[in-house]
C-alpha cells in the first residue's frame, strides 16, 4: 500500500466515524418504521461506496451507544431463518438531534467545499 493509499484510508476512518451516527439516524428517520441491523446496512451499500460502505460490523456499536443515549429505542424479535434480531428506532429526541446535526453538517460541508474548490460563497 503506497503512502497515499494509507493516508486515504486513516481519513475515510476519520470520517465515517464522525458521520456513522447521523447517517443511521437518517436511515431510520426516513424509513419511518423499526429496522435491524441488516436491513439498515443494506439501506446504505444501496448508495454506494463511502462512509461506511460494506463495512456491517461498525454498525452496531454506534447503534448501540445510541440507544443508550436516547436517540433510540430497540426490542428483540424472533427470527424464523435465524437467531433473534434487535430493531431499532429513532425517538423523538433522535429526531431533534438530527435536526441539529443536519444543519451543522450542511454548513460544515458548505464551508468544506468553499475551501477546497477555492469558492468565495
Amino acid at each position: 500500500m503506497s503512502d497515499t493509499e494509507s493516508h486515504l484510508r486513516k481519513f475515510q476512518k476519520e470520517l465515517s466515524s464522525g458521520l456513522a451516527a447521523l447517517m443511521l439516524l437518517a436511515v431510520l428517520a426516513r424509513r419511518g418504521e423499526p429496522m435491524y441491523g441488516y436491513q439498515i446496512a443494506k439501506q446504505l451499500e444501496g448508495r454506494g461506496e463511502g462512509a461506511l460502505a460494506g463495512k456491517q460490523s461498525a454498525l452496531y456499536p454506534v447503534l448501540r451507544n445510541m440507544h443508550g443515549s436516547g436517540l433510540l429505542d430497540s426490542h428483540v424479535e424472533p427470527s424464523v431463518s435465524g437467531p433473534p434480531r434487535r430493531y431499532y428506532q429513532i425517538t423523538p429526541m433522535g429526531r431533534e438531534v438530527l435536526r441539529s446535526w443536519t444543519e451543522e453538517w450542511l454548513n460544515t460541508r458548505d464551508f468544506v467545499e468553499s475551501i477546497v474548490t477555492g469558492d468565495r460563497a
